[in-house]
């Protein structure tokens, strides 16, 4: 886009941007669902791990509605998920594998996503680009109405 082109309002849930949201909805929704029952069923089995799923599950509520949304604030909550998405995947992931015992059940960061495709891993990477491509493409008379 050229510094002149205002992008057209909801530019971030097209194209790439409809697949990323799509991704992070089936993750949140797989997530939170897990997790629930999880909690429900057995949760004296697992309680870190189930916990830990459940707050992934809502962080990816969170970066999916971010996300599909086209206001900067939106944009700025759904950056600050996607680190914190990031930084629990590096976190459990490393933990997960340094100390398997304190891990008796897997979370969709266990091993960085490894039960996933390690979509988890890359999946806060690609929504930061996203969102930071997006923004890019704001003017800034559209960046003060937003």
């Amino acid at each position: 886009m050229s510094e002149n082109t205002v992008p057209q309002k909801g530019a971030a849930r097209s194209g790439p941007g409809r697949v990323l949201v799509a991704v992070y909805a089936v993750f949140a929704l797989a997530a939170t669902a897990r997790a629930g029952v999880q909690i429900a069923t057995r949760f004296e089995e697992a309680p870190l791990a189930y916990l830990l799923s459940l707050a992934a599950g809502i962080i990816y509520i969170v970066a999916t509605v971010g996300i599909a949304r086209s206001g900067r604030t939106s944009h700025r909550v759904a950056m600050v998920s996607c680190a914190i998405e990031l930084c629990g995947v590096l976190a459990v992931g490393t933990l997960s594998l340094l100390d398997p015992a304190a891990f008796p059940d897997d979370t969709v960061w266990s091993g960085y996503g490894s039960g996933y495709l390690f979509i988890p891993l890359f999946l806060p990477v690609l929504g930061m680009l996203w969102l930071r491509h997006v923004e890019k493409g704001r003017t800034p008379e559209r960046a003060q109405t937003s």
